[in-house]
């Protein structure tokens, strides 16, 4: 294992980091701002503006700590769309290079206002992983208009808080899947299911799903072995640099191995960014020969607030893992392990979206529901709607999405798991369709309406499963589907 006591630098990294994280940040809002009046709008499923008068008619001025977000000032479609589209703007700047900083707070305030009034369409968690890795780039980033080649010392506090967001980021996505019980976890079986059953498969899932079943067993053992064992490699001491090139390299071969058979909007992209912050530059500098400089060390001003905002990260960090963990105990048997006043610092600091658990998958579901949306103008004649990247049309080729989220198609997939959960925002769905909402409809493939929109909606509720190779053959559909119920609306 290879030792050196060459101190390791860190200007390549951060310089990496901040523009893939501005990147990171380009796809994840300007993929929201062309869905955003359909979800949230004045016409759109669940509108921002009534949500927060809701809000404030339930707690008062209270709303604005619980609810922290720009739109308390505004909640128009204009309001909307200059967000995520100045966020859009503001990133490809951060990508330039100018003002990391102040960017990266202020593009930190928006999306956490859009995450806010996005309600069920922005609760995803790669949106507050953003939100996390976000808050703590500003405290890693140079306080500087442009660097010149020069820069500060990276903070090496700001750098560990994020290494350690992407440890806790791993281990706990298996942890969690092993402490939840969840019979096809424990037996190895779950990849039987996952390609199948996940919300957005695209058309290799349908091949991964057909392979052996002791490849899919294989496959989930070196899973856990990434998630479990890799991240405390990416911990271990600068002086054991192969070591934790073994655990980044790991979890890359992971990301890539879960982009190449699902859609999870831009949580791959942000996963492989978050493990810049382990390589030093050393490592970076032959493929990244750019000349950068220390200018000085960390500022007396910076130093003092990381000297008080470092230790408290690190709690609050320490405290969402340990509370992901203890509220995934089957029955929740380790609710008393939880510190005292543990649950009152977290709730203070919830509305801030930045100081998470993770844990993707911890139950798999064996099998899938879909729910299939028809309309019709007399009652007996019924049309489907076409969503644009969920199962509908059997025949229809799953498509590869990815980094673009598109978050009707995905809240559609848990809808079906759970319609009575979801029906709130399903009839508002349901009313937007009969009336022909412009913004609705363009979140959709197709109208089956272009005319007149329908007097009549209902939910179609099916049990899909992939074709075989001997039905693909047959009839060239990617799918099959057998009617489970319905339900009108």
């Amino acid at each position: 294992m290879e030792r050196t006591s060459e101190p390791p630098t860190y200007l390549l990294s951060r310089w990496l980091f901040l523009r893939l994280l501005g990147a990171v940040y380009l796809v994840a809002f300007a993929s929201l701002a062309v869905q955003i009046t359909g979800l949230v709008g004045e016409h759109g499923i669940m509108p921002a503006g009534p949500y927060l008068e809701w809000a404030h008619s339930l707690y008062g001025r209270d709303a604005y700590r619980l609810l922290p977000t720009v739109f308390w000032l505004d909640r128009s479609d204009l309001a909307l769309r200059v967000v995520t589209w100045g966020g859009a703007v503001l990133s490809l700047l951060l990508i330039l290079g100018l003002a990391p900083l102040a960017l990266l707070l202020v593009l930190w305030v928006l999306y956490l206002s859009l995450s806010v009034v996005g309600q069920d369409f922005l609760s995803f968690q790669w949106d507050v992983l953003l939100l996390e890795a976000g808050l703590l780039a500003v405290f890693w980033a140079p306080a500087q208009w442009r660097s010149r080649g020069r820069e500060r010392a990276p903070s090496p506090v700001a750098r560990w808080l994020l290494v350690f967001l992407q440890f806790k980021l791993m281990f706990l996505s298996g942890l969690t899947k092993l402490l939840s019980g969840d019979p096809t976890w424990r037996h190895a079986t779950a990849l039987d299911y996952h390609f199948e059953t996940q919300p957005l498969p695209p058309w290799t899932a349908w091949y991964a799903h057909h392979l052996p079943g002791g490849v899919h067993r294989a496959a989930t053992m070196a899973m856990f072995f990434i998630e479990l064992v890799a991240p405390w490699f990416l911990l271990a001491p600068p002086r054991l640099r192969t070591l934790r090139l073994t655990g980044c390299g790991s979890l890359v071969l992971l990301q890539l191995s879960i982009a190449a058979t699902g859609n999870y909007g831009f949580f791959n992209a942000l996963a492989l960014v978050l493990c810049v912050p382990v390589l030093d530059d050393r490592l970076l500098r032959p493929v990244l020969p750019l000349r950068l400089t220390v200018r000085a060390g960390v500022s007396p001003a910076r130093r003092v607030i990381l000297q008080i905002v470092g230790p408290a990260f690190l709690v609050l960090s320490l405290l969402s893992l340990g509370r992901e963990i203890v509220s995934t105990l089957p029955r929740a048997p380790g609710l008393g392990l939880a510190i005292p006043w543990s649950d009152r610092v977290m709730t203070w600091v919830a509305p801030f979206r930045s100081f998470n658990g993770y844990g993707l998958f911890r139950v798999m579901t064996t099998s899938r529901p879909e729910i299939v949306i028809e309309g019709s103008r007399d009652g007996e004649h019924w049309s489907e709607y076409e969503f644009r990247y969920k199962p509908g049309n059997v025949t229809r080729r799953p498509r590869f999405v990815a980094p673009y989220h598109p978050r009707l198609d995905w809240q559609m997939w848990f809808a079906a798991l759970d319609p009575e959960g979801n029906i709130g925002w399903l009839e508002s769905l349901a009313n937007r369709l009969r009336a022909g909402t412009p913004e609705v409809l363009a979140l959709l493939e197709r109208n089956p309406f272009p005319a007149a929109p329908p007097r009549f909606i209902r939910l179609m509720e099916y049990d899909y499963r992939f074709s075989t190779a001997a039905e693909w053959q047959r009839t060239h559909a990617w799918w099959v589907r057998e009617l489970v119920g319905s339900a009108r609306l």
